[in-house]
């Protein structure tokens, strides 16, 4: 009734775009990384409409696995922010948990064989009888889970001649993966941009930001538009 245009927005297009709240000097090209308890996703921004998802979870999305470690251990929902905190108190290398790298050319992940093995640690201890210490659990657990993070986006950034890095979706407000992506990136040359951890999480702010690129761009959407959960990055 009032002619407002509506513009239909991907989620994982809102999440790096929460980049450009947190960093106004931040632009395209740079490689983001969508980390979240649905997706792990590696993409190529290419410009603020053009983006390439480079990589892709195979089954469980990192958060995910957070989530079923967490209540292995007796943590409770939401999984990611319990280990995190629970891992500074905890040994990183008290129990040697896998890092799953996939073939060498391969930017996607899987996390289901660390999440199992995760569980299978916690119920072998149990059967056992021997001492569980769920700090222990959650620092080495998490310490898997950044590390091939962090390989596989900084591998990302290289083969594709970009300087700029940027975190996005609820795991990236995670302590360690903020802090060894920046130790990556100071390594290589690189800039890292980080969202505060209120704009990691799904938000308004974000669909705004990404709505607003898309609108100057021409896209309009019908008055019959309807949530696609499996709509692909670049798909209208």
């Amino acid at each position: 009734s009032k002619d407002i245009p509506i513009v239909g927005v991907h989620h994982l297009h809102g999440h790096i775009s929460a980049n450009y709240i947190a960093a106004p000097d931040l632009e395209p090209p740079f490689t983001a990384v969508v980390v979240s308890g649905g997706n792990t996703d590696i993409i190529d921004v290419k410009d603020y409409n053009d983006l390439e998802l480079l990589g892709v979870t195979r089954d469980d999305a990192a958060g995910e696995a957070y989530d079923k470690v967490a209540r292995a251990i007796g943590m409770g929902y939401p999984g990611g922010p319990k280990i995190d905190a629970a891992a500074k108190k905890g040994n990183p290398d008290a129990v040697k948990f896998p890092r799953v790298f996939l073939e060498e050319d391969s930017y996607d992940f899987s996390f289901s064989g660390l999440k199992s093995a995760g569980l299978n640690y916690v119920n072998k201890q149990k059967m056992m009888g021997a001492e569980i210490v769920p700090e222990d659990i959650a620092a080495s657990f998490q310490q898997s889970v950044v590390e091939v993070l962090v390989s596989k986006t900084i591998k990302a950034a290289k083969a594709h001649g970009v300087k700029k890095i940027a975190l996005a979706g609820g795991v990236a407000s995670n302590s360690a993966l903020r802090t060894r992506m920046q130790e990556a990136c100071e390594r290589n040359g690189f800039y890292l941009s980080v969202p505060a951890p209120i704009l990691c999480t799904d938000n308004a702010a974000m669909i705004g930001v990404a709505g607003y690129y898309e609108y100057i761009k021409g896209v309009r959407s019908g008055y019959d538009l309807n949530a696609v959960p499996n709509l692909k990055l670049g798909e209208r």
